[in-house]
């Protein structure tokens, strides 16, 4: 049975994503709860819940962001091959042309052929 790798690749994002957004919110927390009972104001877990809660989104905004530019570039750069064979360019004993490039190869042979 094969697995679809894609699956697997999405399933690692939702849990980076998790993790973008708990971690900082766990901490400031637990830093707020632990600041409250040092200088007795029980009241800090609430601003510092919500700086966690801030960074999490902020984590999760540029990842995402950076996520969307990197299929916004693979979207445009076409590949190795296609920039190969317009440039006519080998590789593995094998000449990359396309079909402009292929005809005016063969026309120079034909005209070589008559003279």
């Amino acid at each position: 049975m094969k697995y679809d790798k894609s699956v697997y690749r999405s399933l690692a994002l939702i849990t980076q994503f998790g993790i973008n957004m708990l971690v900082p919110v766990f901490l400031c927390t637990i830093a707020g709860i632990w600041l409250g009972r040092k200088c007795s104001m029980e009241w800090l877990v609430i601003p510092l819940f919500l700086v966690g809660a801030l960074a999490g989104f902020r984590n999760i905004f540029i990842m995402a962001k950076n996520i969307y530019e990197k299929d916004a570039v693979s979207a445009k750069v076409p590949s190795i091959y296609a920039k190969q064979r317009k440039n006519g360019e080998q590789q593995n004993g094998r000449t990359y042309m396309c079909k402009e490039q292929r005809s005016d190869r063969e026309r120079s042979k034909d005209h070589a052929q008559k003279d």
